[in-house]
């Protein structure tokens, strides 16, 4: 097959797994879609390839726009998206990045195996769900004083180790050490901050979670070493963003922007891409609060790991050090970051969005955490709860196809609507405890049956497609044991 009929537009097929919709009208350069036939079929029920190609009209857009494997549609910009915009001549789009700014991951090792847990299940998973504050609205870890979020927004995991919510092993082990250095909390709004302020250390709602997991599959045993992985061991995925001040960093600038750069939002073909002008004060100021948020969303996941040490060692009357829980990594998956990439032969300075995607750079990379730079950065993808997740590494071919970016999850299949048509909650969560031993709390039925594992692509295969293209290779796949949610 040399090209795939999607309905409104129709992909060639560059080579294997790569399908380009060629550059034509008034797109500035050519749409590309990472992805098996398989994926194809799905990614194509959506608006995800008009959204794509939408993408292309946004000024100084580099190469091509791309979609990894698990695309699906989202706002303006679609979910597995990622672009590069020149950063003097190009632009800055806060619906590029999303509204959960740095929604991401960390991975937390354990020295526990399977059967230290076996039969622990539910008193694990309780304590979990009474200690990590999820769900909508306020509750966290820690509710301080306006200062002490301007102090987060600003610092990120140096104010958590200072508080003595992380240790310094902590902060080497995150992207950018957990701190974006152009924050400013001044460009973050009030009403930003009272949001935020009470929901330091919380999952929130939706599709973020908490899961303790066991390793079943080694696929590259010498950087599964490096990485200090093994079969059977225990290890905790913690996925959640920057709750209700993201959201309320997004919305600020979205509006701002469409009032103050009409002119540019009128020659888009989607007033969700809403963008401001590389160097204009919009994008300045934007960029300086979204570093903020991502700074505050790092906090959040620091300090919901901080609460599971505590729970582990109450369960297993242990120190937290002595069970070997430290952070594997932490990577963001919803981020505009300004990254220096070779276009057409020159080094040129851009805007790198990716919206649903995961930085993903190769060994030797300059920006590697320095305890992984010969093997490649760590990339965590979780999959549903009911198929396991995947730890990867950088692949080669990364910064040359997708700007050192691969996929951050399954991908959605269904809507939250949909899903609770088609699925009931318990029943869920009594099939995933029967018949693979998964022991799920959440604080509504509705939330597992939004999130039950039919709802989302097969991680599997978006992973081989990964694996394939060299963008992430595969290292290891780990499959639930306890999950929590909002």
């Amino acid at each position: 097959m040399t090209t795939f009929d999607a309905g409104s537009v129709t992909l060639e097929k560059v080579r294997d797994y790569v399908w380009e919709i060629p550059q034509s009208g008034e797109m500035r350069v050519p749409a590309r879609v990472l992805a098996s036939e398989r994926l194809l079929e799905e990614i194509k029920q959506d608006k995800t390839l008009q959204q794509l190609q939408n993408t292309t009209h946004l000024p100084g857009i580099q190469k091509y726009a791309v979609c990894m494997p698990d695309g699906h549609q989202g706002y303006g910009f679609p979910v597995g998206g990622v672009a590069a915009l020149d950063a003097e001549n190009g632009c800055i789009s806060p619906g590029a990045v999303g509204y959960d700014i740095n929604c991401g991951v960390r991975m937390m090792k354990t020295n526990l195996i399977y059967a230290d847990l076996r039969g622990r299940e539910e008193e694990l998973v309780d304590k979990l769900f009474a200690n990590i504050p999820s769900g909508l609205g306020g509750g966290g870890v820690y509710e301080g004083a306006m200062a002490d979020v301007e102090a987060i927004l600003e610092r990120g995991m140096d104010w958590a180790l200072e508080q003595d919510f992380a240790v310094e092993d902590d902060l080497v082990h995150c992207e950018d050490e957990g701190r974006r250095p152009e924050a400013d909390a001044a460009a973050v709004s009030k009403e930003a901050k009272d949001r935020g302020k009470n929901q330091v250390g919380s999952l929130g709602s939706g599709n973020h979670f908490l899961e303790v997991q066991r390793v079943t599959d080694i696929y590259r045993s010498d950087v599964a070493a490096d990485f200090g992985l093994s079969e059977d061991q225990i290890v905790v995925l913690i996925h959640c963003g920057s709750r209700g001040l993201g959201h309320q960093v997004c919305t600020d600038y979205l509006r701002e922007i469409e009032q103050t750069h009409q002119g540019l939002l009128n020659r888009l073909p989607d007033k969700e891409l809403a963008a401001a002008p590389a160097g204009s004060h919009l994008a300045e100021e934007y960029y300086r609060a979204m570093c903020a948020a991502i700074n505050f969303a790092w906090v959040n996941r620091q300090l919901i790991m901080h609460r599971t040490r505590r729970v582990f060692e109450q369960v297993f009357d242990t120190p937290w050090e002595e069970m070997g829980m430290d952070l594997l990594y932490d990577v963001a998956h919803n981020i505009a970051k300004r990254e220096v990439h070779d276009i057409d032969g020159t080094d040129r300075e851009v805007f790198v969005h990716r919206k649903g995607a995961t930085r993903a750079f190769p060994a030797g990379h300059p920006q590697v955490p320095r305890v992984y730079r010969d093997v490649g950065q760590p990339i965590i993808i979780p999959g549903s709860m009911g198929a396991g997740s995947y730890v990867l590494r950088g692949g080669e071919h990364s910064l040359g196809e997708t700007f050192g970016s691969t996929a951050h999850g399954a991908g959605r299949l269904m809507s939250r609507t949909q899903a609770k048509q088609e699925y009931w909650g318990e029943d869920v969560m009594d099939d995933l405890r029967e018949q693979d031993h998964v022991y799920v709390k959440a604080q509504s039925g509705a939330t597992v049956a939004e999130e039950a594992p039919g709802v989302y692509k097969d991680v599997d295969e978006v992973v081989r497609v990964s694996d394939a293209l060299g963008i992430g290779d595969r290292v290891a796949r780990t499959f639930p044991v306890c999950n929590i949610k909002g």
